[in-house]
């Protein structure tokens, strides 16, 4: 029973996490601010952490705005001013140089001591060579995906119709059962 737990356990955390330092950056395409702000995550921010992935999410695209606005509701923001930035749980309005610092730290929030002195490394190499590390690391550039509504409710839609969903539901079910059922049997054995 303890090995079905642990091995359940194991699963879920493979299955069931999320990166926090994964970033979304609402835009709009004529906004200068933004065009900056993506320039930095293409040039440099995904070369210093390799793990980091990037959706970009068009706010003038009218099937992107219910997003848009969960953005800013989840970030308590009043104005819809682009770009937000939004890394784990911080979010940021707005875009300039300065801001660089503050998007590394909570990109580095979640990460392990051993991903954060990779991207020291990256960095100072992004520094020393950058055409050189840009291109031993090309690959990086396909961190950058643009948001598609469409593409995205056709996944959500097959993802409902394969039935993976209940699956996993039905998974953590189980799981919960058997971690009572030790409990208890623990509790039992101790009186």
């Amino acid at each position: 029973m303890k090995k079905l737990l642990v091995f359940a356990l194991v699963v879920l955390g493979l299955f069931g996490g999320a990166n926090a330092a994964d970033i979304t950056i609402y835009y709009s395409p004529s906004c200068p601010h933004c065009h900056h702000a993506q320039e930095f995550f293409a040039n440099t921010m995904i070369y210093e952490y390799p793990k980091l992935r990037v959706v970009q999410v068009n706010v003038m695209d009218q099937q992107n705005l219910p997003l848009f606005q969960d953005a800013l509701k989840k970030c308590k923001y009043e104005s819809g001013g682009v770009p937000v930035i939004v890394v784990g749980d911080k979010c940021f309005q707005g875009y300039a140089d300065f801001m660089a610092q503050d998007l590394r730290d909570a990109v580095e929030v979640d990460l392990s001591e051993e991903d954060k002195n990779v991207a020291k490394e990256n960095r100072k190499s992004l520094a020393d060579k950058p055409d050189d590390f840009k291109a031993r690391n090309a690959a990086r550039r396909q961190a950058i995906k643009e948001y598609n509504a469409n593409v995205q409710n056709q996944e959500v839609e097959k993802k409902n119709n394969n039935g993976s969903p209940v699956y996993f539901y039905i998974f953590l079910a189980v799981l919960v059962v058997a971690l009572g059922v030790v409990l208890v049997r623990k509790d039992k054995n101790k009186k």
